[in-house]
């Protein structure tokens, strides 16, 4: 397959150069954020099959419709539910709960973020939970940058908790076959520790010197809570579709289901029960305004980049450096492992951490038969999950819902700049992965 794959390429050039030319030229486009990347890794996907490295048969096997469905189906339940009001009742509940002082306030919103991130998806919830914390911070009167970062932060680091909350965990579950439960098992202890200690940090930094006036304080508790839910009926059928789908997540395995599936299935059903509750044309307007949620720039950014990077792997450039990778680690996988962590926290802080983990994942897999087979790398995949999703809170670049709120702050009037984020985002994202590499080491070399 992989010969007869390879065995058209223009004027008999290498395969592996060609793919390798493809791959960085595409990177290097994506990270001058010059053209949509979108648009790029489809050219790039296209150019693959044109020159010969790939026919578009095995271009399209290339293609992980599992990731696909799964985004896919996530964001489309997202979007109904969202409607109801839900997660802006959760912002204003949390700052009440934290009796509206801003020390509190920055704590609780952080927790809402990392759960709500583990359990949706981080760029999500930033986009639900910011807007409200932009409101709560203009009424209690105290400067909204440290909540914003604290959220960057936070959705980062309770989106790696799951297989569901972070793109990167998303593609190594589906391609290396780890499902829902594996993730909660193997990053959940550790995650737990790193968004405490990173609690303590940012309260260190910002929260105990937040003060509000008595009066701006009395201003957030009497916000309604109540009245940011505009439809209850949505919101229960919502409550119930979504624990529905976590717990198919969690018995995915017995049932034989994949997670696009059950993504896919939550997502027609919470679609369907919507179309009932409203008159045919509501009902068109709803579904058209779903679809359009759906961020079809992602979903066609990852077909395109998983076949740029299946052109990469059929060129045999994967393989090569798996060896010197193994080779360099002197066969050790604990040695692997650490480099694994290490390398992918301080490139996913430089390059987005998407396209980083496509490239990595069939890396990885071509190193297995060195360490005994593929059932024996499980600790690599968790390396890989922790460096590149934490790695992302690193600088502004790093994950897609850094941007997404640094967009929404500026619009606000609130400076997000890269250097000044940077410079506290840094170290903070290091001392995370310290604190992983004790757990790794501990856990499994």
């Amino acid at each position: 397959m992989t010969s007869h794959a390879i065995s058209n390429v223009y004027f008999g050039l290498s395969p592996m150069w060609v793919s390798t030319i493809v791959l960085a030229v595409t990177y290097a486009i994506i990270i001058s954020e010059k053209v949509n990347r979108a648009i790029i890794a489809l050219i790039g996907a296209s150019f693959m099959i044109v020159v010969g490295v790939l026919n578009q048969e095995e271009a399209v096997k290339g293609i992980d419709f599992n990731t696909i469905g799964l985004l896919t189906g996530m964001m489309i339940l997202v979007s109904i539910s969202r409607r109801s009001g839900m997660f802006q009742y959760l912002a204003i509940w949390s700052a009440q709960k934290a009796k509206a002082n801003p020390a509190g306030i920055l704590l609780l919103l952080q927790l809402t973020t990392a759960v709500v991130s583990a359990l949706l998806d981080n760029v999500t919830t930033v986009l639900l939970v910011v807007p409200v914390t932009l409101v709560i911070a203009k009424e209690l009167d105290v400067p909204a940058y440290p909540y914003l970062f604290a959220e960057v932060f936070a959705s980062n680091i309770g989106g790696t908790a799951t297989l569901i909350g972070d793109p990167p965990n998303i593609l190594i579950g589906s391609l290396v076959g780890l499902d829902f439960n594996a993730f909660v098992i193997h990053l959940t202890p550790v995650i737990v520790v790193v968004m405490a200690t990173q609690a303590l940090m940012i309260h260190l930094l910002w929260g105990k010197a937040m003060h509000s006036t008595p009066e701006r304080r009395a201003l957030v508790m009497g916000m309604s809570a109540r009245e940011t839910i505009q439809d209850w009926t949505l919101l229960k059928q919502s409550l119930v579709i979504l624990t529905a789908v976590m717990v198919a997540f969690v018995l995915a395995r017995p049932l034989h289901l994949e997670p696009a599936t059950i993504a896919l299935l939550g997502a027609a059903i919470l679609m369907l029960l919507d179309n009932w509750a409203h008159h045919s044309e509501k009902a068109s307007h709803n579904i058209h305004q779903t679809f359009s949620d759906v961020e079809w720039i992602t979903i066609f950014f990852f077909i395109g980049l998983f076949i740029v990077v299946h052109g990469v792997e059929v060129g045999g450039l994967l393989k090569l450096l798996a060896d010197q990778l193994v080779a360099a680690t002197g066969g050790n996988m604990a040695n692997a492992g650490y480099a694994i962590l290490w390398a992918s926290a301080f490139l996913s802080a430089i390059v987005d951490n998407i396209p980083f983990v496509a490239t990595m994942i069939p890396l990885i897999k071509s190193m297995a038969p060195a360490y005994g087979g593929a059932d024996k790398i499980e600790p690599l995949w968790w390396c890989l999950s922790l460096g590149a999703c934490l790695g992302g809170n690193g600088t502004l670049i790093g994950a897609s819902a850094n941007l997404t709120v640094a967009g929404i702050a500026e619009r606000n009037g609130v400076p997000f700049r890269f250097l000044t984020y940077t410079y506290y985002a840094m170290p903070m994202m290091i001392v995370s992965i310290a604190i992983s590499h004790v757990y790794v080491w501990w856990r499994y070399f």
